[in-house]
């Protein structure tokens, strides 16, 4: 079980999410593998002190990379996209 600096491993600032962000207010994180929807409200809540309202997870999979003449495969990971009560907002996002 991870911990709550843990949970949350970065926010994901893309052209994709930051339209998503400009639309629906929505906003994306890498999160830990093994965190679920509970642990992630909670670490968000916690750490920005905000009210998540909703939280949506995906598992991305693995790629085949070619790097020059040498093979491999990104990690996999999990992606988080968070809606936030109504008129809050988080300051990474922001500008």
């Amino acid at each position: 079980m991870p911990s709550l600096r843990d949970t949350v491993v970065r926010p994901l600032i893309t052209e994709k999410s930051s339209a998503a962000y400009q639309n629906r207010k929505e906003y994306a994180f890498e999160v830990h593998p093994e965190a679920n929807k509970h642990q992630i409200r909670q670490a968000l809540e916690t750490l920005f002190g905000v009210h998540v309202t909703t939280v949506r997870t995906m598992q991305m999979r693995r790629h085949e990379v070619t790097r020059g003449r040498v093979r491999g495969a990104t990690a996999r990971w999990k992606k988080a996209i968070v809606s936030l009560k109504e008129g809050e907002s988080l300051p990474i996002f922001e500008g």
